[in-house]
């Protein structure tokens, strides 16, 4: 019983069939591995060949960063190779705003190592506010080599910080030739959407600055050149290993232009701490010699983005430091227009040279007495003496036996009231009166006695500078209107190929020879007997000119102008209009002296001192020329 219990506990195990069992699990296991490494090899060749290109592209993109590089903006130079703006290179501590989560704590902390004043806090508060480009925005710039040193040893604690080298645009001759050159300033949105729509912002990749005003935005795209372009290799941490390729930029052309820096420079302090502007300009070419608008500003605060408090500073300013009066400044021309008047009473036949008038002070017309400047008159007066003693009383009855249409036809030929064409954008229009620019203005219909004071330069005329500089050209050129431009030609910055700048054929005017002599010289009798001869006793050279008086504010009939009793801001302007030599001009000017009286007094000195300059190479005695005694009787 004991051998039968036995022989029932024991197992008869089946070889056979445990070896079948074994068979089939290995080829299901061994089917499974196949599977698997099938569907690896379909999946290798789906990412190796079917996606290789592809995936390829994406591998390098991962490893290799392509950088823009911008190019080094073309320098400006005055006509006898002055520099007026250039590129250095300086460090800049720059912040990625986007990546930071509490950019206030981090400014604070990056502080504490590297000095950040008010003014760049303020400076980066406003770049943060207005700039919606992904990048970097500086927090400092022109670091010293100690400030370098000084991050590079706790660049660690900063991730999101960076000092980059940049290349930053200074003005060495600064707000002499503000609004000459212009200034350049960061690119804003409105530009970056202005940049798409003409198809260049491929172009301004990498580039943070653009041309604002002056000839910097005018010949932006002379200057700015053409971007490069880096593929660099970087690690894990976003750090460039190697470069791979390099396709440089290629810089911005040079820009030279006819402005005289020495002259303008003298100019520009020969205004003293007066406001005003001068335009000086070669009558046989149009090349402007001297562009100045006083006050300017320095345009190195923009550069870097100027901080909020100096912007409201100078666009507060009662002085108007940011206007370029030269180019979009419009003034009442006054006794200047005269010339031009007495042109058109001789094409029309309104007046001979010999024929007079009486003058006895004053013209009524509509029952209202219209007065002369000189008390008491002139007496008889004929085409001559008029422009000479700037007898107000001539031009009324010559203006009321012209009428407006006649005049606005005449003078508007000389540019006066239309755009010159000149090389800067900005240039106002100013405003040549006639029934239909009022009735576009205020639709209203013109009155006949507002003729009277457009006669003498008053009323609704406006010009700028830069036009009646042009005017006394055309009559220092015998009727050629030359068309102004303050850029002579761009240089390639390569092959250093010279490139003048098209200016356009001159215009010339169907006035007859006699006529033109009879008017000029009147204007050289001016300047020897005249309202400017006390400013221009004892020169050296013959000159035409013709001085103005132009009223900021009118005066009620009876009322008699006291500039004493008048506000600084609100006393008349003084003008004066010139060429010289008057045989052969090689300069003309107009000048503008705001509030400063009469146009013998305050303009005509200081356009006697740019021509001794220019002409003699004598130097002011001062900064500011001596002004002349003025009376009445100066128009």
């Amino acid at each position: 019983m004991s051998e039968l219990s036995i022989n029932q506990g024991v197992e008869i195990r089946n070889a056979e069939l445990e070896l079948r069992h074994f068979q089939a699990r290995l080829a299901i296991a061994s089917a499974f591995v196949l599977l698997i490494f099938a569907l690896l090899g379909l999946r290798f060749f789906y990412l190796q060949i079917v996606r290789h290109g592809e995936l390829s592209t994406l591998a390098d993109a991962n490893r290799i960063t392509v950088l823009p590089v911008a190019p080094n903006r073309g320098i400006i130079l005055d006509r006898n190779g002055a520099v007026l703006a250039h590129n250095y290179s300086a460090y800049t501590l720059e912040i990625r705003p986007q990546d930071v989560d509490n950019i206030d704590r981090l400014v604070e902390d990056v502080g504490a190592l590297i000095e950040i004043g008010p003014r760049d806090r303020r400076r980066f508060k406003r770049l943060l506010e207005e700039s919606k480009v992904v990048g970097s925005l500086p927090i400092r710039t022109r670091l010293s080599d100690e400030e370098v040193a000084r991050f590079a040893a706790n660049r660690y604690r900063f991730p999101l910080v960076e000092v980059n080298a940049r290349p930053f645009r200074e003005y060495p001759r600064g707000e002499r030739f503000s609004h000459v050159v212009g200034y350049i300033g960061r690119i804003n949105q409105r530009e970056l959407d202005r940049l798409e729509a003409d198809g260049l912002i491929a172009n301004y990749r990498g580039t943070d600055y653009i041309g604002k005003t002056g000839i910097e935005r005018s010949y932006e795209r002379f200057l700015h050149g053409t971007t490069g372009v880096e593929n660099v290799e970087v690690d894990s941490g976003g750090r460039a290993v190697r470069t791979l390729s390099h396709t440089p930029p290629v810089s911005g052309n040079n820009i030279v232009l006819t402005i005289d820096a020495r002259l303008q420079e003298m100019v520009y302090e020969a205004f003293g701490d007066e406001r005003g502007a001068l335009v000086a300009i070669e009558p046989a070419t149009g090349g402007i010699l001297a562009f100045v608008s006083k006050p300017g500003f320095d345009p190195n605060v923009f550069v870097d983005g100027i901080d909020p408090q100096n912007w409201s500073e100078l666009s507060n300013s009662p002085d108007r430091p940011m206007m370029n009066r030269a180019l979009s400044g419009t003034y009442p021309p006054g006794s200047t227009f005269k010339p031009y008047m007495a042109l058109a009473a001789l094409t029309y036949g309104k007046r001979t040279p010999q024929q007079t008038i009486n003058d006895p002070g004053y013209f009524f017309f509509g029952g209202r007495q219209f007065r002369d400047s000189h008390a008491g008159g002139h007496g008889v007066v004929d085409l001559y003496t008029s422009l000479v003693k700037s007898s107000d009383t001539y031009y009324y009855m010559l203006a009321n036996d012209m009428g407006i249409d006649a005049i606005a036809r005449f003078v508007g030929q000389f540019g006066f009231g239309s755009r010159t064409g000149v090389d800067i954008i900005g240039e106002a229009v100013g405003v040549l009166p006639s029934p239909e620019w009022k009735m576009r203005r205020f639709k209203q219909k013109w009155y006949p006695g507002e003729t009277i004071s457009v006669g003498i330069g008053q009323g609704y005329n406006s010009y700028t500078p830069l036009q009646l500089a042009v005017a006394i050209a055309t009559i220092a050129n015998d009727g050629v209107v030359p068309r102004p431009h303050i850029v002579d030609y761009v240089e390639d910055s390569r092959t250093r190929e010279r490139t003048a700048v098209a200016t356009g054929p001159a215009r010339t005017l169907d006035l007859k020879p006699e006529h033109l002599a009879v008017v000029k010289e009147a204007l050289v009798g001016v300047t020897k007997e005249g309202t400017s001869r006390i400013a221009f006793a004892g020169a050296e050279y013959e000159s035409a000119g013709k001085t103005g008086t132009a009223q900021v504010i009118g005066i009620k009939q009876g009322e008699k102008y006291v500039e004493s009793e008048v506000a600084e801001r609100f006393r008349d302007h003084s003008l004066y209009v010139a060429y010289a030599p008057a045989d052969r001009p090689k300069i003309a000017l107009a000048v503008i002296v705001e509030n400063a009286g009469f146009g013998s007094r305050a303009a005509a000195p200081l356009a006697r001192a740019v021509l001794d300059y220019y002409l003699l190479g004598k130097h002011p005695v001062s900064s500011k020329p001596e002004k002349a005694a003025g009376n009445a009787s100066d128009g």
